[in-house]
């Protein structure tokens, strides 16, 4: 999984660098611990982990992750943002 998320972030920079001139902009999203229904076949010691490595303390929504998205899509608000990964982890990458 990790190795997985690291090559779509260098792939994401990479296509930015490539396809920036024309106007592509190309970014990704990287989630932290997100209540889905994906989780449901977590443990309770799984779970507890996560929460104690999220400064926050808690689990994120999938309402909490559409901003992201919505400001990404938004030309307007987000014309000049590119090859970036913008967590929504609660904090998770400070510990």
């Amino acid at each position: 999984y990790a190795s997985a998320k690291g090559a779509i972030e260098s792939l994401s920079r990479s296509l930015a660098k490539e396809e920036g001139a024309g106007g592509i902009r190309v970014n990704c999203v990287a989630p932290g611990y997100i209540d889905t229904p994906i989780h449901q076949v977590s443990t309770a010691q799984q779970i507890q982990q996560y929460l104690d490595a999220t400064p926050m303390a808690r689990a994120g929504t999938a309402h909490e992750c559409v901003g992201v998205y919505l400001f990404l899509a938004c030309e307007s608000l987000s014309s000049f943002i590119t090859g970036q990964t913008i967590g929504v982890n609660g904090g998770m990458h400070l510990m």
